[in-house]
This record gives structure tokens, C-alpha cells and sequence, in this order.
């Protein structure tokens, strides 16, 4: 993820000392040894990203059901780092209903569908309300407010990932998914390190430039029309809409978090993955893109049977 340059304290804030701990929390402060130019230590990054990309492929085609414990397992740790990000806000979103209620989600996608999830999601919501109703009303709506929009980010949004997994090629469905996000923000990373000029969003994310989103468009355009040909028997112009649509999406949820991000104060959403900042420093790009490249599948290779 790109490095975020110091916005300074917010005239009239009190929270300024709070986000100070924050940044030194999380590590704002202190970037991963040997960043590079484009703001990541490379080897340890690629590390990890191999080691995650294996353990989504092992638990895809060796037993497919693991797949909906490694997505409950990264909604678990995505709601917890979410839910210590919002602290500078002074934001202390309810843990138990959201955790409880996110497995439900995802459980419920696979089980019984996208009606389900819905659901699921409403009732999160009433949870968290009465939940939160035990601490009293100071901060209340402040509390609410940020749980309901965790629930509705991590949760929600990756239950679409078990929507995708439930067809017979469900596996290939999110190898293609995934494989486009990889692309693109492979792409975007080379070609804005060789050729980055213009910034794209400079007082969101001052790394991103428009040569390399040019090159996460043309790389996932590219690399999806090769994979979703050979996986899915997509054409060859379908599987590069497909990827285009996918590093326009993934491109918009990575400055999405960035703008979080940087309204928080911090580098980082955690520490958990060395290279790469936090889990949700991972799915900010993936966790858009899964409810798109759902409905752009089901169009261009609609589920067997």
C-alpha cells in the first residue's frame, strides 16, 4: 500500500493526541525496513502475497468448503482491525454482535442464498443497537453509526465471495475474481513505479498516478482474457471487460480506504501481513470487486445447470 505523508492536526481538533498514539500503534510512524520507492518492502510483501494466494488455492480445490473458513476467518480479523481504526474517533463499535453477526452473513450466503445475507445484514444492525443500548447514551450514535458501516464493508461485502463459490465452478468463478485484483494491482504497482508522473488522487493517495492505473487496466484486461477464456469458456473480449471492470472497482475501493486512511491519521490498517500492512490493507481492492465480478459472471458465464 502507498506511504501517506503527513496531513498535520486538524485546527480545532481533540483528537490530534489521540491519533498520534494511533499512528505509533499501528506503525505510522515507522515505515517496514527497505520500503523502496513505491513505499513497500518488496520481498516480504511478495512473501505473504504468495503464501495467502496458496492458502486460498489449497482451500478452494483440496476441500472447497475450507474456502468459507478462510473467509470467515479474514471477516473476523477485517471487522477487529476495522474496529481498532475507528478509535481516533473516539468510536468504539460494539465487537460481539459484529463478529457474531458477520460469520452469520457469510453463513447465511452459502447456505441459503443472497435474500439470506440481506438479512443477515438487518439483523446485525438491530443487534448492534441493542447491543450498544447496555452503555448508555454518551457516544451512542458515534458507536452505531461506525459498526453499522464495518458491518455493511467487510462482512456483507465478502459474503458475496460465498455467493461465488456456491456453483459447481465456484472455485474457478474465484480464482478468476482474484486473479483480476492481483493484476490490477500488480499493473498499477510496476507501471507506476517505471512511469508515474501524474498523480491520480493526490491528497488521497499521493503514490497513485494515471500511468499506473493505466497499467492495472491493461494488466488485468490483459491477464482476465487469458484466464476467464481458459477457466470459464468466456470470449476472449468478455474476459477483458471483465478485468477492465474489475481495476476500475479495485482501483475505487483502494482509495476508498486510502481516504480512510488518511482521515484516521494512519499508514496502516495493522500489522498483521509484513509487506503489506494490515488484512484489510488487502481486501480494501477485493472486497468492492466481489459483488461486481458476481454479476459480471453470471452474465458472461452464467452457473452450469
Amino acid at each position: 500500500m502507498e506511504i501517506i505523508d503527513s496531513a498535520g492536526p486538524r485546527t480545532g481538533s481533540d483528537n490530534s493526541g489521540r491519533r498520534g498514539k494511533h499512528r505509533a500503534r499501528y506503525g505510522g510512524a515507522a515505515p517496514d525496513p527497505s520500503p523502496g520507492r513505491a513505499g513497500r518492502n518488496l520481498p516480504a510483501a511478495i512473501g505473504v502475497g504468495v503464501g495467502l494466494g496458496a492458502l486460498v488455492l489449497a482451500s478452494l480445490f483440496i476441500w472447497r468448503p475450507a474456502f468459507l473458513g478462510v473467509l470467515a476467518a479474514a471477516v473476523v480479523i477485517g471487522v477487529w482491525e476495522m474496529t481498532r481504526a475507528v478509535e481516533p474517533l473516539k468510536a468504539q463499535p460494539p465487537l460481539p454482535p459484529l463478529i457474531i453477526g458477520g460469520l452469520a452473513m457469510v453463513a447465511l450466503a452459502w447456505f441459503a442464498g443472497i435474500e439470506a445475507m440481506f438479512l443477515g445484514l438487518v439483523l446485525t444492525m438491530l443487534a448492534i443497537l441493542i447491543w450498544r443500548l447496555g452503555e448508555g447514551p454518551v457516544g451512542y450514535q458515534r458507536d452505531v453509526t461506525s459498526a453499522v458501516l464495518i458491518a455493511a464493508y467487510v462482512p456483507f461485502l465478502a459474503g458475496f465471495g460465498a455467493l461465488m463459490l456456491a456453483p459447481d465452478d465456484g472455485p474457478f468463478r474465484i480464482v478468476a475474481t482474484l486473479s483480476a485484483v492481483v493484476l490490477s494491482d500488480t499493473g498499477g504497482y510496476v507501471s507506476g513505479v517505471l512511469f508515474g508522473r501524474h498523480p491520480m488522487a493526490p491528497t488521497v493517495s499521493p503514490k497513485k498516478s494515471w500511468e499506473g492505473f493505466a497499467g492495472s487496466l491493461t494488466a488485468s484486461a490483459v491477464g482476465s482474457a487469458i484466464i476467464c477464456t481458459t477457466l470459464l469458456d468466456m470470449a476472449l473480449w468478455e474476459g477483458a471487460v471483465f478485468g477492465v471492470v474489475i481495476a476500475i472497482v479495485a482501483t475505487l475501493g483502494d482509495l476508498g480506504e486510502s481516504l480512510l486512511k488518511r482521515d484516521l491519521g494512519v499508514k496502516d490498517m495493522g500489522r498483521l501481513l509484513p509487506g503489506h500492512g494490515g488484512l484489510m490493507d488487502r481486501l480494501d481492492s477485493i472486497l468492492l470487486a466481489v459483488p461486481g465480478a458476481l454479476w459480471m459472471l453470471s452474465v458472461f458465464a452464467p452457473p452450469p445447470g
